[in-house]
């Protein structure tokens, strides 16, 4: 069997993982076995980070509503169970966006809701 040789398929795939890793500090760029383990949590990371993303937008866009509909005398627990009763399917990151690019339309929205 002949022999094979794999200088330039490790050399590819070394410049591919260093390349991942540009912009690190230290040897986590330079070396290949800490770059490897860089890269491979920095996808770990990566991934959590992304089904964190989902958490945070919910928790900012509850909060914004609360606040405005606080301000117009409705707590947010009522404006959604009004919403709900109401059959008005308006979801929070519709209803966060009223509060900060049309709030004559959050109120429209308020007073449907106080009527229920």
């Amino acid at each position: 069997m002949a022999r094979v040789k794999r200088g330039t398929t490790s050399r590819r795939k070394h410049n591919k993982l260093l390349a991942l890793t540009k912009g690190y500090r230290g040897s986590k760029r330079k070396l290949i076995r800490t770059a490897k383990q860089a890269a491979l949590h920095a996808g770990a990371y990566a991934y959590h980070g992304r089904k964190r993303k989902k958490r945070d937008f919910r928790r900012l866009w509850i909060t914004r509503i609360s606040q405005a509909s606080g301000t117009l005398g409705l707590p947010y627990s009522r404006l959604i169970a009004g919403l709900k009763s109401k059959k008005i399917e308006l979801d929070r990151k519709i209803l966060a966006d009223l509060v900060v690019n049309d709030p004559a339309a959050f109120d429209a929205v308020i007073d449907k809701v106080r009527t229920a």
